[in-house]
């Protein structure tokens, strides 16, 4: 590494972590983190998928279903209607909220009441979900529209004469959870894209190189110059992420959150150790066992212990010598009778 190299890498990790935004759209975002280690890159791309919270429906109640559908199918298909959460921070957690099962401070009641009078079939759309003005604010809840149309996700087909009329709940929740809260749809994640470090073992028939077509990351990094000794030292400092979001989040939005859930997350562990170094929360830090007690015994269990069978060790090797069992006399009189023992 010549010098001029040695003394950017040596600014960047003065400076610390760096973000750089390469695209961005109304659904997606791609950027590049620099200057991290590859856990922290890791957690991050982790705590986006599946820790960001976000609004979905629930519970479904259902007062009139004659369409052909089941209503657990429906149910099911209602869960997955992707839901608007923005500043979802000011809904609480069902399981934080003191109601029984659902109020306004931690849910969303949003209806549904199609009847098909028609004689051709009829579609019922996301945009047919009516939503309770009772809710934290003026977004959560409302059903994610982007087609042109604005007609939204298909529920459900109704023929003349069926009909749909039920009560959704939709509560705050993570994709940890169930997959209905995820508020991605797919997260890229990328790093050394011509393999210097060989995280990759790439199977290949003849030739890998013409066999493995190149990530479009490539041309943003120099690649292996041919002869050069391998760096058993090197770590990747360089990532690569592509964030497209299902509409219930903002793009960057998912991104803030993340980082603040991983904050949280520090924190905790921090807060924890720290209190757990003074002997808070009954742990005072590693410790070796107990030491035995030669005389038999050890702290915790005092010489002359009785166990369940009698006194502890019995004498002389024959643990169950004159030790009555808890039945009493065996089949073949008292234990040890027989000499077995």
């Amino acid at each position: 590494m010549d010098f001029d190299a040695r003394m950017d890498l040596d600014m960047a990790e003065t400076m610390g972590p760096s973000v750089k935004i390469t695209e961005a759209g109304a659904n997606h975002v791609d950027f590049e983190l620099q200057s991290v280690d590859l856990a922290f890159a890791n957690s991050l791309r982790r705590v986006i998928m599946a820790e960001v919270p976000t609004m979905a429906i629930d519970l479904v109640e259902v007062e009139a279903n004659t369409s052909v559908l089941a209503d657990e199918f429906i149910a099911h298909r209602l869960g997955l209607v992707p839901l608007v959460s923005k500043n979802v921070e000011e809904v609480e957690y069902s399981r934080d909220c003191e109601c029984d099962q659902y109020c306004e401070r931690c849910s969303v009641t949003l209806t549904l009441h199609a009847r098909c009078t028609g004689d051709e079939i009829m579609k019922v759309y996301a945009r047919d979900l009516v939503v309770d003005s009772q809710r934290a604010n003026q977004w959560v809840g409302n059903p994610v529209i982007t087609d042109p149309d604005g007609l939204g996700t298909v529920i459900a087909k109704l023929r003349k004469g069926q009909e749909l009329r039920l009560k959704c709940i939709a509560k705050k929740g993570i994709a940890k959870e169930h997959a209905k809260w995820a508020p991605t749809s797919a997260v890229g994640f990328e790093y050394d894209p011509h393999n210097k470090l060989r995280h990759m073992d790439m199977w290949y028939e003849t030739d890998p190189i013409a066999e493995w077509p190149k990530s479009k990351y490539a041309d943003w990094e120099e690649p292996a110059q041919e002869g050069e000794p391998f760096d058993y030292d090197a770590v990747p400092d360089r990532f690569y992420f592509e964030v497209e979001s299902v509409g219930n989040h903002e793009p960057d939005a998912i991104i803030q959150q993340g980082i603040k859930v991983l904050q949280q997350k520090l924190a905790m562990v921090i807060s924890d150790l720290t209190d757990g170094a003074g002997g808070a929360n009954g742990y005072e830090g590693p410790h070796s066992p107990e030491p035995m007690d030669v005389n038999g015994g050890s702290s915790w269990q005092p010489e002359g212990y009785a166990t369940p069978y009698g006194n502890n060790g019995g004498g002389g090797g024959q643990w169950n010598q004159g030790a009555a069992t808890p039945y009493g006399a065996t089949p073949y009189g008292q234990s040890g009778a027989n000499g077995w023992a």
